[in-house]
């Protein structure tokens, strides 16, 4: 893995920790002040770090009750690119993911776009 791949790869773990927490501290860790979070391509993102956790914290997943599987498909020093499966327990079958993550040189996500699409 390169040190891009790397890093990306990193951030992704934390992401996974603080999904499964839901701690506020892990969640805002990832991300810069300033980050912005777009929950879908043209929604209207989350803004600044305190707005991520906020707007994470009020649709957030139970811990244990979803997985997620991932892979690095692009990583350089200007953007990530990950691929994931979510799988939630039922009736929810999940969702394919597309990443979209933006990184400062200190490794915090200055953006995050998600693109998704239920499991059928």
């Amino acid at each position: 893995m390169t040190d891009a791949g790397a890093r990306y790869d990193a951030w992704v773990r934390g992401y996974m920790k603080a999904w499964e927490s839901n701690d506020p501290s892990d969640i805002g860790r990832l991300f810069t002040e300033d980050a912005e979070y777009f929950t879908a391509p043209w929604r209207k993102p989350w803004r600044g770090r305190q707005g991520i956790v906020d707007g994470w914290l009020g649709r957030k997943d139970n811990p244990g009750t979803w997985t997620f599987e991932y892979e690095i498909v692009i990583a350089d020093e200007k953007l990530g690119v990950v691929k994931g499966i979510t799988r939630y327990q039922d009736p929810d079958p999940g969702n394919v993911n597309l990443w979209l993550i933006r990184l400062d040189e200190a490794g915090q996500c200055t953006e995050f776009t998600e693109y998704w699409m239920e499991i059928d």
